[in-house]
């Protein structure tokens, strides 16, 4: 959406104080631990753009919060599985032989939207050591969710969305729907039926660069919205507006437990 329509669909300017009493009035508190999915466009006109909402984001938490968002880099995944584009059959073997090794502090976020991609390079922010999936987290509880993320299982019990389900995080899902929750793709590696496949990435191994392959779940997000709509039916789930953004906020356990219930009732029942 350009810069133009967004302002004709703004009432009145966002500010890092609009923004943060939105927040509060969701019910976000000093103290969260808050794992955010979001969209700038959506929030209307910011004035500071994702800066001023990471700054009202932070001030939500507090000192004792801890702010969490994905950094996720699909850039450095397999590309012979590149759809959204596909590159030549003929460049596969160069990529996988001169992709540079992920490097958590200049490896850039895709399809993430501008606000992670901004938070990644916030002082004090600190990003996980994975190739695919990184998070990057600001806070009280930022090392212990972000250290040692394991190549694989790349999002379960291990891996900073599981540490998060354990410490009590909640997601906020700011102008964005279900089909961006990562947390419940947790539920996916809780699932002895999910099925896996071959990933691969560049990283670094031993001081040298190289491509790895690895085995992952076959992670799916093709029912993550319906999911969240019938979670919705059944628990508390805080909806409110920031800004001009329809927002989503939820205890993580609760959001990841439902769908673990759900996915093997409806999209196992069947194998």
């Amino acid at each position: 959406m350009s810069e133009e329509k967004i302002i004709n669909k703004t009432r009145e300017p966002n500010t890092i104080n609009t923004i943060y009493q939105d927040l509060m009035g969701l019910g976000i508190n000093s103290g969260d631990i808050l794992l955010v999915h979001s969209s700038l466009s959506n929030l209307g006109w910011v004035c500071g753009g994702a800066q001023a909402v990471i700054t009202a984001l932070m001030n939500a938490v507090g000192n004792d919060g801890t702010l969490v968002m994905p950094a996720h880099s699909g850039e450095w995944s397999d590309p012979a599985e590149w759809r959204k584009p596909p590159v030549p059959k003929e460049w596969i073997q160069t990529i996988y032989d001169n992709m540079p090794a992920f490097d958590p502090e200049i490896s850039p976020t895709r399809g993430m939207g501008c606000i992670a991609e901004l938070f990644r390079t916030f002082p004090n922010t600190i990003r996980s050591n994975h190739p695919h999936v990184s998070f990057s987290a600001n806070g009280r509880y930022a090392m212990h969710i972000i250290e040692n993320h394991p190549l694989t299982p790349q999002l379960g019990m291990n891996s900073p969305i599981g540490k998060m389900y354990n410490l009590k995080a909640k997601v906020l899902l700011l102008g964005v729907g279900y089909n961006s929750c990562t947390s419940f793709h947790l539920s996916e590696s809780l699932i002895d039926e999910m099925p896996k496949e071959c990933m691969g990435a560049a990283i670094f191994e031993n001081g040298e660069r190289c491509w790895k392959w690895f085995e992952d779940y076959d992670y799916d997000t093709k029912d993550f919205m319906l999911i969240g709509k019938e979670f919705e039916n059944n628990y508390n789930v805080q909806k409110g507006r920031v800004g001009n953004a329809e927002c989503k906020l939820f205890e993580m356990k609760a959001g990841v437990d439902f769908a673990k219930t759900w996915l093997i009732k409806h999209r196992f029942a069947a194998r």
